[in-house]
């Protein structure tokens, strides 16, 4: 049995009901309009409710406990906007286990409470925690940063939010919860920053649970062919043309070289030019006579605003690249990445040794490498 009672003083705007969905799949835990219904339960005056279908489930079964406001059409309908109002909480039930749970209708994930919990039922309550609480930090940090010019600063304090969870996933023994912090990492399913956790932890459960099928699915997912180049990849000997019309190869640039940023950028991007004028440069200017090197591949269609930027950015020390085709081109095929600002730090053999590191991050990985 699964039962309940909620705490319904602050329940207005929201229905006196509790919806019980079933994701069937990896794709969808976590995800709105996908999930099987398998039962509603009312809420009575006192906030009690108890579902009545999970009679006929049979074994182990990871549900979602979702509230919904009044004229929503869908059930299955779950946020992931913010952790203290979002109105939905996966848990593992298992046929013939009593499990009671309460909460406060109106912040339904962050006030779940589970009495006597399960192993895996509370490793779900420490995700929770965790996730709150490191979002209330994100949260607080955004709120100091706004502008084009700080989406470094907001994508740096996105990645320490994520941080915490992908902790979790690397460090807990259970798999469903695991499986929830992959998809709270990032809900829409863009892994482009952060492919080498996402393929961790292919390799982690593919080796305990080879043959479980949600284990596979997030496999699938976590194919390297997929996902922009990993830490520790070798670079293929990528083709460049030069904005002075000659054609360069990536092995012919390294070649020589100690340490090399291949900077992937735009005229168009504030970030990408802060980056320039505020980091390359200092840092050619430094260490360029060590050994190091950028190559700046642009996502270009116009020439002129192109040129203009590099000499306005005294960028024009180092190598410039563009196929003036846009953010459709061969590089961004062949580095499987949509997103820039972004850069590959490369050691002289072309070995990825760093990625989209910016600002000061970026000048002590040099620092240290090189030798200040």
């Amino acid at each position: 049995m699964l039962s309940g009672d909620l705490d319904i003083s602050q329940a207005e705007g929201l229905k006196p009901m509790v919806y019980l969905v079933q994701p069937e799949n990896f794709d969808q835990l976590g995800q709105s309009f996908v999930g099987k219904l398998l039962d509603s339960a009312e809420v009575d005056g006192r906030g009690h409710f108890e579902f009545e279908a999970l009679k006929n489930v049979e074994g182990q079964v990871l549900l979602e406990v979702v509230v919904q406001k009044k004229g929503e059409r869908y059930a299955n309908r779950l946020e992931n906007e913010n952790p203290d109002s979002d109105n939905y909480m996966p848990l593992i039930w298992t046929r013939g286990e009593t499990l009671v749970i309460n909460a406060a209708i109106d912040q339904f994930q962050s006030s779940v409470t589970i009495e006597n919990p399960s192993t895996v039922n509370a490793s779900f309550l420490e995700l929770r925690d965790l996730k709150k609480n490191a979002f209330l930090k994100y949260k607080n940090t955004l709120e100091l940063l706004q502008g084009d010019e700080q989406l470094l600063e907001r994508e740096k304090a996105l990645h320490e939010y994520q941080a915490i969870l992908m902790q979790f996933a690397d460090a807990t023994p259970e798999l469903f919860p695991a499986l929830m912090a992959i998809k709270w990492v990032s809900p829409e399913g863009n892994y482009e920053r952060i492919p080498e956790f996402l393929v961790n932890q292919g390799v982690k459960w593919s080796e305990r649970y080879p043959n479980d099928r949600w284990v596979k699915e997030l496999a699938a997912l976590a194919s390297k062919e997929k996902l922009p180049i990993l830490v520790g990849d070798q670079m293929s000997n990528l083709e460049f043309p030069m904005v002075d019309g000659s054609k360069t190869s990536l092995n012919a640039i390294t070649d020589g070289k100690k340490l090399l940023v291949l900077d992937v950028w735009a005229s168009w991007c504030a970030p990408c030019r802060l980056e320039n004028r505020n980091v390359l440069l200092p840092l050619w200017q430094k260490y360029h006579d060590k050994g190091f090197q950028v190559i700046a591949y642009a996502l270009e269609s116009n020439r002129p605003a192109w040129e203009n930027a590099i000499q306005k950015d005294g960028a024009n020390r180092w190598l410039h690249a563009s196929h003036l085709e846009g953010d459709q081109n061969p590089i961004m095929d062949s580095l499987r990445i949509h997103t820039i600002p972004a850069n590959f730090i490369l050691d002289g053999n072309g070995k990825v040794l760093a990625k989209n590191l910016h600002g000061e991050d970026l000048v002590q990985f040099v620092a240290n490498y090189l030798g200040d």
